[in-house]
């Protein structure tokens, strides 16, 4: 059996490559220190014998014994709730992190793909935004500490396939939603999709007129895993390019849970992208991928999760103690 390490397994997205990769087949080794992640998204495989979990923060030596294949980097605060509240170890993840996990790569001589982001194209000034737009960050603003942290994921990444010789890609992935979803995170989904559940206004920042485009998580899985089996060592546009503005997108909510709320405007987020839609020309031509799930569709089995929710996270004003963390 092939093995793989992926870290941030406990996570939305990690989690749901955890289970792609046992249905393939695969050994997985799932690793994360739960700062963001959630233990239940995992609790399904507890009993499963192809599957191994260690609790570890990759920005500490990380040692894996016997043999490893490919190792996913998903670890990493994705949204801005956990960034801007962590933001030290935000940048830690993503650089002594992914130090870390090249060099152990390097040594068990195994394939290695990172996870960049949508955000390294920053606030686009190219739209839709390909794979050679070098983007547009505020490297000093408060979301810069995600933003030039998979930035620098990315460079040390492709040092290390051109100075050693490793094996490395690189998904650039776009806003992407679908079940265990954090409920409050502070992202646009969830965070609609919560107001609608608690009979609350539904909020959007600045006119409403900036615009995002939605992934459904089981085809962002699919791009995910053609990538890391291809030949394809540059970045790699992953996302849905189907893009709707905020306030439309609210709309949609309100009709979609059927419920009576308004639509509040309040002040636009510093630095926050006007637009984010993704050029995926690349993908189409190289890996056979495009989106299969349109966004009604989608939608409907993310809102039909939430309301599986109790009470308690529902109202639930955060999801996750940073304390034990902050001081790091």
């Amino acid at each position: 059996m092939k093995k793989i390490l992926i870290t941030g397994a406990a996570g939305f997205l990690g989690s749901h490559l955890c289970d792609r990769f046992i249905n393939e087949g695969y050994c997985v080794i799932g690793m994360d220190n739960f700062i963001t992640g959630d233990k239940k998204n995992l609790s399904h495989l507890n009993d499963n014998p192809n599957f191994k979990f260690i609790e570890h923060d990759v920005t500490e030596f990380i040692s894996i014994e016997g043999s490893l294949d490919y190792i996913l980097h998903f670890a990493s605060p994705a949204s801005p709730i956990d960034y801007l509240k962590i933001p030290i170890q935000t940048l830690k993840v993503g650089s002594l992190g992914t130090h870390n996990l090249l060099g152990l790569a390097k040594a068990k001589k195994a394939r290695i793909l990172i996870a960049s982001t949508s955000e390294v194209y920053g606030d686009p000034l190219v739209h839709p935004q390909t794979e050679d737009y070098y983007g547009n960050v505020n490297t000093i603003g408060p979301r810069g500490v995600y933003d030039e942290a998979k930035r620098f994921q990315e460079s040390i990444t492709m040092a290390y396939h051109r100075f050693h010789g490793l094996e490395t890609r690189i998904v650039r992935i776009f806003n992407t939603y679908g079940p265990r979803m954090r409920l409050n995170d502070g992202r646009v989904i969830p965070a609609f999709m919560g107001q609608a559940l608690r009979g609350e206004d539904l909020t959007v920042f600045g006119d409403g007129s900036q615009t995002r485009s939605f992934c459904y998580v089981g085809d962002q899985v699919e791009g995910i895993y053609r990538l890391l089996l291809s030949d394809y060592t540059r970045p790699v546009n992953i996302g849905n390019p189907h893009e709707i503005t905020i306030k439309d997108f609210a709309e949609e909510i309100i009709k979609l849970t059927n419920t009576n709320q308004k639509i509040i405007y309040k002040e636009l987020p510093q630095n926050d992208p006007l637009q984010r839609q993704p050029d995926i020309t690349l993908a189409k031509r190289l890996l056979n991928w495009e989106p299969k799930i349109g966004r009604e569709e989608g939608m409907r089995m993310t809102y039909k999760y939430f309301k599986t929710l109790s009470e308690e996270e529902l109202f639930k004003s955060e999801h996750k103690n940073f304390e034990n963390h902050i001081k790091k």
